[in-house]
């Protein structure tokens, strides 16, 4: 192979909105992320899959959640629901660039196994991946967080150092392996997953981030949300006809809020936790730069989800995480944490444990309406963010064709000119999803096609102008994305042929997938014995 191959780093946030980074239009400083856009590509129109996990499943297989066994969690609910475990018959990014001759690495957020503890075949190391350095499980402190592995050794006594914080730690970890490929390996190109948990619940950050941000909140999710969208529309990247949704009718205007002070540091918090994210983002840009790779290195920068409105009252939240995301009851020094949103209790230090709620979240997906879980646009609209000046002229584009999640993968294979295995261990495995975008970076006409969503009995269909959305048990809803994109005027009373057509198409897509009924999977989350999934 000609070393002319591009190294590949591909980013993904964790549960961060459409609109929170500066050159989405957010207040968030994050300089290093403006600069691979206005350097790059930004896609207005790009989807997630409504949750991490399923998200992650497809982003590093190019199929949808449902067909590698996690349409949910990494909840092993078989033989009646998702396995949770990343199928053995898929193949991962990784995987197909290894055997073109890249070197991978991997830091972050794996969260595709259904053993956590011990290591099984859906582990990174063994779906691909030469290092790995991260966590297993979905979420947890920061300062101390669960699942810690380096290679297949728990390391969660590095999260004893003082110094430790998870953010930094995923940062200096993939630097770590990008020096040293530099130095061992420089004949190769590298692929580079680094998938932080930030700005995912709890809300941690260091004392000079949340600094940063004092008062930058203090008007209030109403008129934040308006300036955003004139931000967006000024970028280019929304229809100046699109209008912005109402304000989610369960959030109080800010002018009634008590406890003001309180609010405006959770949202202060999280913005550090997405500053101090873009500054590692920063660290390998650096890195990439010293050595020399900049040019010729393929970045791509995305969100699993929507801004999330799951908040934490006092009263339910030890129990939850202490079932579902097992929390640490003492602080490295042995005081105690103190869990929930806890009005007065301010968050960001390692003894508390919060989130940022729905009012904030609704500011996060501005314009659009709803959250991580539900597919209309603020569950799984995503910043996507591409830059490779080496291989892609344009500078600062903005492209405003549909695509998602399983697009990814062939794009990342298309750059590298590798091609996706039609088998894995001698065992077929299902054809990708998904198309390279690389076309349409490079300015080419693409036609479009459906891009089908499920998550948790929330489904949806995009066929080219035309959505068809639902949260479970309700009807469909039709929505002319061209004229609304913000999904205010449902059109489904209209024009009952088209969405009958496109109803029947979902239903297609459902069964060939593998998409598992609303009603079994409500049985399996009593099962569990962690509540229902949300309202």
């Amino acid at each position: 192979m000609t070393r002319t191959s591009p190294n590949i780093v591909l980013i993904l946030a964790d549960d961060m909105g459409f609109s929170d980074i500066g050159c989405y239009g957010g207040e968030i400083e994050t300089p290093h992320l403006d600069r691979l856009a206005r350097q790059g590509t930004r896609f207005t129109q790009f989807y997630n899959t409504a949750r991490c996990t399923p998200s992650r499943a497809s982003l590093v297989t190019g199929l949808h959640p449902h067909q590698v066994g996690i349409g949910i969690l990494n909840f092993d609910d078989s033989p009646d629901g998702y396995p949770g475990n990343l199928s053995e018959h898929s193949v991962t990014v990784a995987e197909a660039l290894s055997s073109k001759g890249y070197a991978t690495y991997m830091s972050g957020k794996w969260h595709l196994a259904s053993d956590m503890e011990t290591p099984n075949e859906a582990w990174p190391t063994r779906r691909g991946f030469d290092r790995f350095y991260g966590t297993l499980e979905g979420a947890g402190s920061f300062y101390q967080p669960r699942t810690l592995v380096r290679g297949e050794r728990n390391v969660e006594d590095e999260g004893l150092d003082p110094s430790f914080f998870y953010t930094d730690a995923i940062s200096d970890n993939a630097v770590r392996f990008v020096e040293d490929h530099g130095a061992d390996s420089s004949d190769r190109p590298f692929f580079l997953y680094l998938a932080y948990t930030a700005p995912h619940w709890p809300l941690h950050a260091h004392d000079e981030d949340i600094a940063k941000y004092r008062g930058r909140f203090d008007a209030g999710w109403d008129t934040l949300r308006q300036e955003r969208l004139d931000r967006l529309v000024a970028e280019g990247i929304l229809d100046p006809s699109w209008k912005l949704s109402s304000r989610d009718a369960r959030v109080a205007a800010w002018d009634d809020v008590p406890d003001k002070e309180w609010q405006a540091r959770r949202m202060e918090v999280y913005a550090a936790q997405v500053d101090r994210m873009d500054q590692g983002v920063g660290k390998v840009v650096a890195t990439l730069e010293r050595l020399g790779q900049l040019d010729n290195t393929l970045i791509v920068f995305l969100s699993d989800n929507g801004g999330c409105a799951e908040e934490m009252p006092p009263e339910e939240v030890k129990e939850f995480v202490t079932s579902f995301v097992p929390m640490k009851e003492h602080t490295r020094e042995g005081d105690p944490v103190v869990p929930g949103n806890v009005p007065g209790t301010m968050p960001g230090s390692e003894a508390t444990y919060q989130s940022y709620g729905r009012e904030w979240a609704n500011l996060s997906n501005t314009p659009f309406r709803e959250y991580k879980h539900w597919v209309h646009e603020g569950g799984i609209a995503t910043p996507l963010i591409v830059h490779w000046p080496a291989g892609l002229e344009e500078s600062g584009a903005t492209n405003h064709h549909p695509y998602q999640l399983v697009d990814v993968l062939p794009t990342l294979l298309d750059a590298a000119g590798a091609t996706y295995p039609e088998e894995r261990s001698g065992h077929a495995v299902p054809p990708a999803e998904g198309v390279s975008m690389m076309p349409a970076l490079r300015g080419e006409d693409v036609a479009d096609r459906p891009l089908y969503f499920e998550h948790e009995g929330n489904c949806a269909v995009r066929k080219g102008r035309w959505k068809i959305v639902r949260k479970h048990g309700t009807p469909w809803e039709l929505y002319d994305l061209l004229d609304d994109r913000t999904e205010l005027h449902d059109l489904a009373d209209q024009h009952p042929d088209l969405v009958a057509a496109l109803v029947s198409d979902y239903e297609a897509w459902a069964g060939r997938c593998g998409v598992i009924p609303r009603e079994q999977v409500l049985e399996l989350y009593r099962r569990r014995g962690h509540g229902l999934p949300p309202e």
